[in-house]
């Protein structure tokens, strides 16, 4: 309680603009909780949505929290050499199909109060320019990472060629946006062979599935003990900028087989396979089990200290 009032009156050096959600919840969420974790790790003194005499640095969220706050915040304080960076998403508009003035928007604050801009990948960057969306030159790219504490490889998984049991697929999301996958996780469940597969989806989804089981969302820690429970990972979601699912099921060891849209083959690179339509999964299945071990020991995501190493580097 007293590091709040302190905060409120003082403020912490760091301050992260988002409005905070505990898990389970979205991948930007989950990301920025990741940041605040390391740095608080590392004994910098950061807060989450208060800014006073002491900050110097904010980090503000794409669209995720109250603009007119941060506004009159920061011009309050112009004369105590705040420096701000703006962590932008999608575009907006590109993996939701619709608000492209929530896109104009972001930009709009962007360029009142920015210093600096950070995307999430390139796709995310080269999309903006795409639509006529332009962020100045002090852009960078840095893809997300997650908690090493949590998201991290089983050390028992080996071999899978030889495995006696079913190899077991894991899908998961937490938006039941049908542009995360739903039509393809259908196709799987309406044409994978289940006698030598299975499947599990963990989050939220709409429709019936026969032979996919459907676990509701879990927080990180369940999430992630779901993951390294299982042997490939799969998303078909369209456009997404930086996919912090993908990156959690990279993380705890999966190989993963994706939808070639938006930042999935930055993120996997050789760490996975990447399909165009349903109809190619049952054969790139085939061969992610075969070379397995292969693919899992390709797997390469940047790890939350150098993503927070990034970040101060911006700041400093």
């Amino acid at each position: 309680m007293f590091k709040k009032l302190r905060h409120k009156f003082y403020g912490a050096e760091y301050s992260i603009i988002h409005e905070f959600r505990p898990p389970p919840y979205g991948g930007g969420n989950q990301f920025l909780l990741a940041v605040k974790h390391e740095l608080e790790r590392r004994g910098i003194d950061v807060c989450a949505g208060q800014i006073g005499k002491n900050t110097r640095k904010v980090l503000f969220n794409s669209f995720n929290f109250d603009m007119n706050w941060l506004r009159e915040q920061l011009h309050s304080r112009q004369s105590r050499n705040i420096k701000t960076v703006h962590r932008v998403d999608g575009p907006i508009s590109a993996y939701r199909g619709k608000d492209f003035e929530i896109d104009k928007k972001i930009l709009e604050i962007n360029r009142e109060l920015a210093d600096a801009t950070v995307f999430q990948s390139q796709f995310s960057l080269k999309k903006h320019e795409e639509i006529g969306l332009d962020f100045g030159p002090n852009t960078h790219v840095i893809m997300n990472a997650v908690n090493s504490s949590i998201f991290y490889p089983s050390a028992s998984k080996t071999d899978i060629t030889n495995l006696s049991g079913k190899i077991r697929i894991v899908a998961t999301s937490w938006s039941d946006n049908a542009r995360k996958g739903a039509e393809t996780y259908k196709w799987i469940d309406d044409n994978l062979d289940f006698s030598k597969y299975e499947m599990t989806f963990v989050g939220n989804i709409k429709g019936q599935y026969k032979n996919i089981r459907i676990v509701p969302a879990v927080p990180s820690n369940q999430l992630a003990s779901h993951l390294r429970d299982s042997h490939i990972y799969i998303t078909a979601s369209i456009n997404d900028p930086c996919s912090n699912a993908l990156t959690e099921a990279l993380s705890c060891g999966l190989p993963a087989l994706y939808k070639n849209s938006g930042g999935h083959p930055e993120i996997v690179k050789s760490g996975g396979l990447g399909f165009e339509s349903a109809e190619e999964i049952p054969a790139l299945l085939e061969k992610l089990v075969e070379n397995y071990d292969q693919y899992r020991t390709q797997i390469d995501v940047p790890t939350i200290e150098n993503v927070t190493d990034k970040y101060c580097k911006i700041f400093n």
